[in-house]
């Protein structure tokens, strides 16, 4: 026998990333009863994954109703069991409600009536499925947690990086900013490439009922968008009355809650005056809503709590100060050009004042010359560029 016969042969990964056949690596689908979701499970299983559904019951337990917009609850978890027993793998709902209600939807109120504007898909990603569901993968065996949410994991010369999807359009990177190094280890995007036109396609393939099913468009426990509802039941009596007072001082008004009122809104604040007038500021503690011409909107100088950094390793954070990247400061929005500042806590400097930055809401990094994203934080607090 030759050295090179006695040499190891490289062993072929499989389309998870894993050096084994697929019927010998076991994966865990995060399934809420949509068309993604359900087609990652399926796709996973026809490709002979050992594949587990599992679907966390997040809210309205025992409700067996069809709110459009909504996911993990009622008829959306019956679609995953259809899913799971037509393509036969075993599939659990695990109740999570108490946890969700802590977690997020007492996370939703409470921000609310803070006076900033919360986003509780990433609280839920960051909490209730991305760490205790992580776990529960673990607890099965898996080799891996499968989601079906449009991101891409790619391997760098550090590990899993976690980048934007092929789908422009799709790309849900700005909900995964809290994703932390471990967690992205353990995670897989198989649809991260796909256009939703091709999810689609694969699920009529694949004989999914749910391929023509809409996609979510509310947030999941407020499918009718009245989300004041859910923070009065959440906190009965915390919505109270206050003044609306103008940026040069002016008192324009009064109104019935800070929560009715979100920053960069125009229409709807219940005052009549001769000129455009936007919301500026909410200011919780003294109960009002500080308004202004829409020049007071612009936003240069951001500070940030709950930094996630998912870019390259660095000694120190104090080696990032400077760091040129792009920022993403709305889901619906592009990431425009901005620095890292790091001294007295994390702050992004924007090169150009961005309008309706809302505390609350959150700053994702990302870098200039690739699709990667670098982490991100919470908005804290905002100045404005006429300050």
């Amino acid at each position: 026998m030759t050295m090179l016969d006695a040499a190891p042969k490289a062993r072929t990964l499989n389309s998870l990333g894993f050096a084994k056949p697929p019927s010998e690596t076991r994966v865990v689908a995060a399934m809420s009863g949509g068309v993604d979701s359900s087609v990652v499970a399926a796709m996973l299983k026809r490709e002979g994954y050992d594949v587990v559904g599992v679907t966390l019951q997040l809210y309205d337990h025992g409700a067996a109703v069809n709110k459009p917009g909504a996911c993990c609850a009622g008829q959306d978890i019956h679609a995953a069991r259809r899913v799971a027993d037509a393509m036969g793998f075993p599939h659990y709902v695990l109740d999570y409600e108490s946890r969700f209600r802590h977690a997020v939807m007492e996370d939703f109120a409470d921000t609310y009536l803070a006076g900033a504007t919360p986003i509780p898909c990433v609280r839920c990603n960051q909490t209730v499925k991305f760490k205790d569901l992580k776990r529960v993968a673990e607890d099965l065996g898996a080799d891996c947690l499968a989601t079906g949410h449009y991101v891409q994991r790619m391997e760098g010369a550090q590990g899993a990086e976690l980048h934007r999807a092929a789908d422009a359009s799709k790309d849900q990177t700005y909900f995964l900013f809290a994703t932390t190094r471990d967690q992205l280890n353990y995670l897989r995007f198989p649809l991260g490439g796909l256009p939703k036109s091709e999810t689609r396609a694969l699920a009529n393939e694949l004989g999914l009922r749910v391929a023509e099913k809409p996609d979510s468009q509310d947030i999941c426990f407020v499918p009718n968008g009245k989300y004041q509802d859910i923070v009065q039941k959440l906190r009965p009596g915390a919505i109270e009355p206050g003044q609306i007072v103008h940026v040069d001082g002016r008192v324009m008004g009064e109104h019935t809650g800070i929560i009715n009122f979100t920053v960069g809104q125009r229409r709807g604040l219940g005052i009549a005056t001769g000129e455009p007038l936007f919301v500026v500021k909410l200011d919780a503690a003294n109960k009002r809503v500080i308004v202004g011409a829409r020049e007071d909107l612009g936003v240069t100088r951001i500070a940030l709590k709950e930094v996630n950094w998912i870019g390259e390793a660095v000694a120190s954070e104090d080696e990032l100060n400077g760091r040129k990247v792009l920022v993403r400061v709305r889901s619906t929005r592009p990431p425009v050009p901005a620095k890292l500042s790091i001294g007295a806590g994390w702050h992004v400097l924007l090169d150009v004042p961005e309008e309706g930055v809302a505390p609350g809401q959150a700053a994702v990094f990302y870098d200039p010359h690739s699709t990667r994203v670098l982490g991100g934080g919470w908005i804290m607090s905002t100045e404005s560029s006429r300050d």
